[in-house]
């Protein structure tokens, strides 16, 4: 798998029938490894160990409904209260990072009206803060501190 750009951690991976598996600690178990959770992964760890995000408020692959198909976020986040405080959509390294991207988290957060966005290929990311008053976005420096 190809070096992001992001802090690595201790992953542990496995073969089985000629595929290669990484061990996701939030759901306990092995995962086919493809780019995409490779860098899904990494993020996770990324948001646990330097932004102290606790494993706990932290649920992968969470399914949601719109225009009535069945959808999935690749990682949300909640805050202390239970309340939904962040969706982050991964992408493979080799994935760029546009509009389209984007669009596909804004379409998921008509639904789940998160405070704040995130899209990383492992490469680069962005994070937005969303002001549902008056429909618009401001982009971050930074991934927010949770509360």
């Amino acid at each position: 798998m190809e070096l992001l750009n992001l802090p690595t951690f201790d992953y542990k991976l496995k073969k089985n029938d000629g595929k290669l598996y990484i061990f996701d600690e939030l759901r306990k178990k092995y995962l086919i490894l493809t780019p995409e959770e490779w860098v899904r992964q990494h993020f996770v760890h990324y948001l646990i160990k330097q932004h102290q995000y606790p494993k706990s408020l932290i649920k992968l692959e969470s399914g949601l409904q719109y225009n009535q198909l069945q959808k999935r976020t690749d990682i949300q986040v909640f805050d202390r209260n239970g309340s939904l405080f962040m969706i982050v959509e991964c992408k493979a390294p080799f994935v760029a990072l546009n509009q389209g991207v984007f669009e596909q988290i804004a379409q998921y957060n008509q639904v789940l009206r998160s405070p704040y966005l995130t899209i990383t290929n492992g490469m680069t990311q962005f994070c937005c803060q969303t002001n549902w008053e008056t429909q618009s976005i401001h982009f971050l420096e930074n991934i927010p501190i949770l509360p």
